[in-house]
């Protein structure tokens, strides 16, 4: 059974977040402070942290660090703050996700899913280099994509964005987390961007071999989904 800690002062999300997961048949434990959080990490197995970011005793953001220096277990950030400081921060400390309150618990239930697949895959020894969707298929270890087996040549910001929306398949990325992560919070150019870069992958992955990748969702960003 997945085993997750949720480390989170307030107490009456934390139930909330125990009871939803437990339901989805995770087992749960919590904790309400930094410290007491972070020894627990240290002290028993766990699969996944769900760490929020403003802690009485020590931050999230100090939590995330020191499990990195032991511990590459999978953690996502939840934090009340929609800043891109904060974004960065946390995911340069080595978060493997966000998620900013309030959030659909769905969204959570789905990210988690998300980051637990990628571990998995991880632990799987070559696989973890190759993402795949479909006919489509990316290794992050040479940079080489291939549709039907056939090599497609990227730029590097074309291989960033599709890196990124496949790391994170099945899941609706905002435009500006998109822009937030492939071209950094110092870009000034709008979330266009997405947009272009997004034709161009289009360009050169969907219209060539008759297949659909990339899907809009209208007013909020993008997601790749296998066809049906």
């Amino acid at each position: 059974m997945v085993k997750i800690l949720i480390i989170e002062d307030e107490e009456k999300l934390a139930r909330f977040l125990e009871l939803e997961l437990k339901y989805e048949g995770y087992e749960v434990e919590k904790a309400f402070d930094g410290r007491s959080g972070l020894e627990l990490v240290k002290s028993s197995l766990f699969d996944l942290v769900l760490l929020d970011i403003m802690l009485p005793g020590l931050n999230g953001i100090e939590v995330l660090r020191r499990v990195r220096q032991s511990s590459d277990i999978p953690i996502i950030l939840l934090t009340a703050r929609d800043t891109i400081v904060d974004k960065v921060t946390g995911l340069d400390s080595g978060a493997d996700d966000y998620i900013t309150k309030p959030f659909a618990i769905e969204e959570l239930l789905a990210r988690i899913r998300a980051v637990l697949r990628k571990k998995e895959v991880n632990n799987e020894g070559q696989l973890k280099d190759i993402l795949v969707s479909g006919a489509l298929s990316l290794n992050t270890k040479n940079r080489e994509v291939h549709v039907n087996d056939e090599l497609v040549y990227l730029t590097k910001k074309e291989f960033d964005l599709l890196h990124f929306l496949l790391e994170y398949k099945g899941i609706v990325l905002s435009r500006e987390k998109i822009l937030d992560r492939i071209w950094g919070y110092d870009f000034y150019g709008g979330t266009n961007a997405v947009d272009v870069y997004i034709r161009y992958l289009r360009v050169k992955l969907e219209e060539p071999f008759g297949i659909k990748i990339f899907h809009t969702v209208r007013g909020v960003g993008y997601v790749i989904k296998d066809e049906l």
